[in-house]
C-alpha cells in the first residue's frame, strides 16, 4: 500500500494562522480504480485564499486544501499517461490518488504541451498559473482596460499584482502600484510601473494618489481592502471601474472590518464595481496560459519566487507568505 505524508487542519484558525492549527500525518492511499490517477507533488503553492476560505471548505482534522505541481506516476486514465505533469488541486499531501474531476470543478490541469524546458514548471502555480490568470481577467474582464487609461493597483508587488502592473503596461496603460516596503516599491519600478508607494510610510493615502496620478484613475486592481480601498474610490475619475479578487487586509481579523461607507462616491463618480474569482473563465484558460507564456518567452513578463524547501516547512511558508515576507511568489518545493 503506497503511504503519503500530509498537513492537517487540525483546528480552525483564530486570527493570525499558528503551528498549532497544523499536524502532520502519515496516510494511506487507495488502490487505484479505472479513471484514477497517482500523482507525487513537486512544489505547492501557497496563497492568501487558502487562509480567507478555510472555515467554509474544510472542517478540523481535514487534509489542508490547495495546490500544487505534481508528476504522475501511475494512471488508470488516458488523458493524464504516467510521467506527464500536472496542477494538482490535491491540497498539503505528497501523494494523491484522484480523479481528473470533482464536485467543484478539475482536480488535474495538464501543463501545456508547448511548455519551454528552460522556464521553471514551478511558475505554473504563479505568473503562468491561477494568479496570472486572476491579474488578466481582473485587467481583460472586469475592468476591460483600454490603452492610455490609468490603472492603481493593490499589493502590486504580490503574485497577482506585479502581472497585473506587467500586462496592463503591454496595454499601453499608466500604472501606479501600492505596497508594503522599499524593496517592493523597487520592485515595481523594474516592472516598469509608472508610479508606486509604501503605503506603510506614506502620511496620506487620499493625498499620494492624487500626486500620482492628478487626473484619477479609471480602473483599480483591488485585493486588500481597508483604508485604501476608501482612498482609492475618491480618486476614481467618473465610470471608473474596480475589480475585486480579495481582502488580505481582512482575513485575520476575528472581529470585522469596517471602513466608512462609500456610497456618496460610488454613486456620484458612477463607479462599477465587480468582484471576480478566476474560475469564472474556465473555457479560457487554455488560451491565457499560452498567452502568459508567449510574453514570458519574449521577455515581457518577469517573475520572481520565494521559494522555502521541505515539506515539513509548508505551514511556515504559509504564514510568512500571509505576513507578506519575502518578494516573489511564494512557493514550498518537496
Amino acid at each position: 500500500m503506497v503511504k503519503a505524508k500530509a498537513w492537517i487542519l487540525k483546528k480552525h484558525f483564530e486570527g493570525f494562522p499558528k503551528e498549532s492549527n497544523f499536524e502532520l500525518k502519515e496516510v494511506d492511499l487507495p488502490e487505484l480504480q479505472d479513471g484514477d490517477v497517482l500523482v507525487e507533488a513537486i512544489y505547492f503553492s501557497v496563497d492568501p485564499y487558502m487562509r480567507s476560505l478555510s472555515k467554509m471548505f474544510l472542517k478540523e482534522g481535514d487534509i489542508q486544501y490547495g495546490t500544487q505541481l505534481a508528476k504522475v506516476l501511475k494512471s488508470k486514465d488516458p488523458a493524464f499517461p504516467e510521467g506527464c505533469f500536472v496542477v494538482a488541486n490535491c491540497g498539503w499531501r505528497t501523494k494523491t490518488v484522484a480523479k481528473a474531476k470533482g464536485p467543484m470543478g478539475p482536480i488535474l490541469t495538464r501543463l501545456v504541451s508547448e511548455w519551454p524546458s528552460d522556464i521553471p514548471m514551478s511558475l505554473a502555480l504563479g505568473s503562468l498559473g491561477m494568479p496570472g490568470l486572476t491579474a488578466l481577467y481582473g485587467l481583460e474582464e472586469a475592468c476591460k482596460i483600454k490603452p492610455g487609461e490609468s490603472i492603481l493597483v493593490s499589493a502590486a508587488a504580490g503574485a497577482v499584482g506585479a502581472v497585473v502592473g506587467q500586462i496592463a503596461k503591454l496595454k499601453g496603460c499608466k500604472v501606479v502600484g501600492s505596497a508594503g516596503s522599499d524593496e517592493k516599491v523597487a520592485y515595481l519600478k523594474e516592472l516598469g510601473f509608472d508610479q508606486a508607494f509604501n503605503y506603510k510610510t506614506v502620511s496620506s493615502l487620499e493625498e499620494v494618489l492624487k500626486n500620482a496620478s492628478p487626473e484619477g484613475y479609471d480602473c483599480y486592481f483591488e485585493s486588500v481592502g481597508g483604508p485604501l480601498f476608501t482612498a482609492a474610490l475618491k480618486n476614481m475619475k467618473p465610470g471608473g471601474r474596480v475589480a475585486i479578487c480579495g481582502s488580505i487586509s481582512t482575513y485575520n481579523d476575528t472581529t470585522p472590518q469596517m471602513c466608512p461607507y462609500p456610497h456618496h462616491e460610488i454613486i456620484t463618480r458612477s463607479l462599477t464595481i465587480q468582484g471576480f474569482m478566476v474560475r469564472n473563465w474556465p473555457h479560457k484558460d487554455e488560451a491565457s496560459v499560452k498567452r502568459l507564456l508567449q510574453w514570458m518567452k519574449e521577455g515581457k513578463l518577469k517573475a520572481k519566487e520565494v521559494v522555502t524547501v521541505g515539506f515539513e516547512n509548508l505551514p511556515m511558508a504559509f504564514m510568512k507568505m500571509l505576513k507578506g515576507d519575502g518578494l516573489g511568489k511564494a512557493i514550498v518545493k518537496v
